[in-house]
């Protein structure tokens, strides 16, 4: 790997790393960029390369990873939608569903105590939102 490629890396980890810090904030392509230090095509290109998916897809993972978190407490589909940084929520449930299989409130009526009993970090990885691959 040159310096070029490593620093490419480091670049694009620090993005990730503030796209995981203010994943409820509102966020584009153009100002995860900017954290890269790099412009938005490049760093799409380069950060789809690097993680196997686009700056965006990587976004609503993280929000849809945090949503379940609070749906499985009780909190409303609405509320959680808003509290992660989605605006729409017609989009919000789209999307979880795509990722998750069910709709969100068919996921928050489910009993989840057998997590409650899971540790922590085994939880997160447990149900970490996976992408399902697309159906023809």
């Amino acid at each position: 790997m040159t310096p070029g490629e490593l620093a490419d890396l480091a670049h694009l980890r620090r993005a990730r790393d503030h796209i995981d810090r203010t994943y409820a904030e509102p966020l584009d392509v153009p100002t995860m960029a900017r954290a890269a230090l790099m412009s938005p095509a490049h760093f799409s290109r380069k950060f789809r390369a690097a993680y196997g998916e686009t700056p965006y897809a990587y976004l609503m993972t993280r929000r849809i990873e945090r949503a379940k978190a609070l749906l499985r407490q009780g909190m409303s589909v609405t509320d959680a939608c808003v509290t992660v940084g989605c605006t729409s929520l017609g989009s919000f449930s789209s999307r979880f569903t795509e990722i998750v299989g069910e709709s969100p409130s068919r996921y928050r009526a489910r009993d989840h105590r057998q997590v409650e009993v899971v540790p922590a970090c085994v939880s997160k990885v447990a149900t970490r939102p996976r992408r399902r691959p697309a159906t023809v």
